[in-house]
């Protein structure tokens, strides 16, 4: 056994390894598709196919396909808006004043959903039963606008 040959053999596995463990612990799948190929390459090298000049034709052709295969893949992932966590989760919500939202007094509370928040407004004052919408969140109070309806 010819120790080019050997050393290509684990060239290419190690490679393979770094390769897809890299993947792991970066955004995106970029360097999964060299990993497949790599892993291409490594099983001709250990199937005693083809020098090394084979082996590196193959990674290349391997990878260049992986690639192209995965985009759709990856543009269909990133599309759409991505999800609010935490109290992001509120904005553009509706709810309603459950407390009288008065600015002087620091005064405030509402419902949104199913949970109560201390509210603010940065316009006029808004009275309890008034329909509002969350425009922002600042620190643990929620930044509301009153609707268009009126309390009942």
């Amino acid at each position: 056994m010819d120790i080019d040959t050997e050393a290509w053999r684990w060239f290419w596995t190690v490679l393979a390894a770094i390769l897809m463990v890299g993947e792991i612990f970066s955004p995106g799948f970029f360097l999964l598709p060299f990993g497949i190929g790599a892993a291409a390459a490594g099983i001709l090298a250990w199937a005693d196919l083809g020098n090394a000049g084979v082996q590196w034709a193959v990674f290349l052709v391997v990878s260049i396909g992986a690639l192209l295969s995965l985009r759709p893949l990856i543009r269909k992932q990133d599309e759409g808006e991505t999800a609010a966590i935490g109290a992001n989760r509120y904005l553009r919500k509706q709810g309603i004043v459950l407390e009288d939202i008065d600015m002087r007094a620091g005064t405030g509370m509402v419902r949104i959903d199913t949970e109560e928040w201390r509210a603010v407004t940065e316009g006029e004052s808004i009275a309890a039963g008034t329909e509002i919408i969350v425009s922002r969140i600042t620190g643990a109070r929620l930044v509301v606008e009153a609707t268009e309806q009126t309390p009942t």
